[in-house]
């Protein structure tokens, strides 16, 4: 379900419906929702204006499935290093949370990311049991594993985690897991990103990684997915009939929602007395900064055909 937000400005910032209440409520003063709303077009500015989300030439050349296998396989290797590095992000962004509630949300994504199927609400714990392993094989299948939902009670599959979906992708393609995944498999402008991932998204400063996470979760959802599978279909409709494609449709489909939960994280961290503006915007900027770098140095690489 979509966040409901109300307009409050002619501009660009909006308030939800949850602070809304809780300014009727008397939680919070006008002054208070004012900055707030100050505070989100900032945000608008910085973080949902960059170039990276609005212009990103990568993307925009890989929707017009235009990509040679070569080309193909050099995408899926830069990017496999940083799905795969992603996890020691994600795993120290869950060591440094600083509450158990975010603790719970970064391990959601994480747990998510290895292989935990989301269970569906109003599914019960352990009602898989009765399940045939043919059927507990089925949901694993990427094209069937809920997009919503919760890890908590959900049951973990090897075939489940997200990079072994990635695997699929790639041995159509004529890789193997041997030839992705690794850091030795990374361009410099890939390895920069992965390590600015463990720099910010991880930090140990809860305002930079909270910038950070708030980046990441919104440019996931910005519509680079979109693009990368719009490219892949074509690619598959046109010259690989059996590419499995199952590793990007379901990120296009589920990113939506992490950017919903990180709205509503900010929303409570924000209001805290020490919540430091000036680091939230730090940690958004300099991981935006670093995705760019990523994506710029895959569009570089395209122009000068360097491939590895």
């Amino acid at each position: 379900m979509m966040t409901q937000v109300i307009v409050v400005s002619p501009g660009n910032s909006t308030i939800s419906a949850r602070i809304e209440k809780r300014l009727r409520q008397g939680e919070l003063a006008q002054k208070q929702v004012d900055e707030f709303q100050e505070f989100l077009a900032e945000v608008d500015r910085e973080f949902f204006q960059h170039r990276i989300l609005t212009e990103n030439a990568y993307t925009f050349w890989f929707g017009n499935g235009m990509a040679t296998d070569e080309e193909l396989r050099h995408f899926l290797r830069q990017f496999s290093v940083f799905s795969n590095q992603f996890l020691v992000a994600a795993l120290l962004k869950e060591i440094n949370s600083p509450t158990l509630q975010q603790s719970r949300a970064s391990r959601e994504i994480l747990l998510n990311e290895l292989g935990v199927i989301y269970r569906k609400p109003g599914q019960s714990i352990g009602s898989h049991v009765a399940q045939t392993e043919e059927e507990k094989e089925r949901q694993g299948d990427p094209e069937l594993v809920s997009t919503e939902g919760t890890v908590d009670g959900g049951i973990c599959h090897f075939r489940a985690a997200h990079f072994e979906w990635l695997i699929g992708v790639a041995e159509g393609l004529g890789l193997s897991y041997a030839d992705i995944g690794k850091r030795k498999h990374g361009r410099a402008t890939t390895l920069h990103f992965c390590d600015e991932l463990i720099r910010l998204y991880g930090s140990d400063d809860p305002h930079i990684a909270e910038g950070a996470s708030f980046a990441v979760e919104n440019w996931a959802a910005a519509g680079f997915w979109q693009e990368l599978e719009d490219g892949l279909i074509q690619i598959k409709q046109r010259r690989h009939p059996h590419l499995r494609l199952a590793f990007f449709t379901w990120h296009n489909r589920v990113e939506a929602q992490h950017a919903i939960h990180t709205l509503e994280e900010l929303e409570e961290v924000y209001f805290k007395p020490d919540f430091d503006r000036a680091k939230f915007m730090q940690g958004g900027r300099e991981i935006l900064e670093a995705i760019a770098v990523f994506w710029d140095g895959l569009n570089d690489d395209r122009l000068n055909h360097v491939y590895i």
